[in-house]
């Protein structure tokens, strides 16, 4: 394979551009016979001739023309990724805070697209329950948080609105059981309104596992132990639905809302627009770049 030179594609686009060697060595701060060398070295490289003489000027040949748009875009992208690895204002640290039972699936892709367009830029990620992600926002700790909540608070950006579902062990029956076995986390925010609707509903509940971690939840719900709430999209892997035979209520939905500082908007920006992509991926209104 043979490698074209950044450096004589630059120089036949500002030959291109200016309609002169003598301008284009002007512009790009280089001598009239460098240029030209340049040029020659390109059209002997590529065995084609690019650029004719026209009165004072030059003129591009039809594979001059040709090559002219990719040159372009090699030469822009040059550009763009060294200003995006060597710009220091792309440098430094984030940290980003997001509810325990939504990190997966969005996060690590957020994540690893910041890592491949900022890798100058460490991002942290603070994984806690929304009350306290909220605390730590109101103090300046975290840069960018996820909440799960009814409705965003001030300063909150809708992401997403997600059903909140019943769910317990794949194949599993403890749905059957009278009274109903649940298990929650003791900071979950879903429990009031789980809990409010199963009364409302006339059904017989027990709590059988009442944990600080959502780990110790899971281990409990994939045992078929216990039923819990879960926002639909975001269950581990070993979960399923609770079957609509069960007669459990509806619990209705929860927002996603994301919060962002103001400080910084040159690397929270961009963390925010990669969210929102995300997201609206999940729920079908739009595409994510390129990965």
């Amino acid at each position: 394979m043979r490698n074209l030179d950044i450096t004589t594609l630059r120089s036949f686009v500002a030959v291109a551009d200016s309609g002169g060697v003598t301008r284009a060595a002007g512009f790009l701060n280089l001598t009239q016979s460098a240029v030209s060398m340049q040029i020659k070295r390109l059209e002997e490289l590529l065995g084609l001739t690019l650029l004719e003489r026209s009165g004072r000027g030059v003129v591009l040949t039809p594979a001059g023309d040709q090559l002219l748009g990719y040159a372009r875009r090699m030469v822009e992208l040059n550009d763009e990724i060294y200003a995006r690895l060597t710009r220091q204002d792309w440098v430094g640290e984030l940290v980003l805070g997001v509810p325990h039972d939504i990190v997966y699936p969005v996060i690590p892709r957020v994540m690893k697209r910041m890592q491949r367009d900022f890798p100058r830029v460490k991002l942290q990620l603070l994984s806690s329950f929304t009350f306290d992600l909220k605390a730590q926002f109101a103090k300046g700790a975290v840069d960018v948080i996820l909440t799960t909540e009814p409705e965003p608070s001030r300063g909150g950006e809708e992401l997403l609105d997600v059903p909140l579902r019943w769910y317990g062990a794949r194949d599993g029956q403890v749905w059957r059981t009278q009274p109903l076995r649940v298990a929650f986390c003791s900071h979950c925010s879903f429990r009031p309104g789980a809990v409010a609707a199963l009364d409302r509903s006339g059904i017989d509940w027990e709590q059988v596992v009442a944990a600080d971690s959502d780990r110790a939840i899971e281990v409990a719900v994939s045992a078929d132990m216990a039923v819990t709430a879960v926002l639909e999209g975001h269950e581990p892997q070993q979960y399923a639905p609770v079957p609509n035979a069960a007669g459990l209520p509806e619990l209705g939905s929860q927002k996603i809302i994301a919060y962002a500082a103001p400080s910084r908007p040159q690397l929270v920006d961009p963390l925010m627009d990669m969210l929102r992509a995300e997201f609206a991926l999940m729920s079908g209104r739009g595409e994510i770049a390129a990965q």
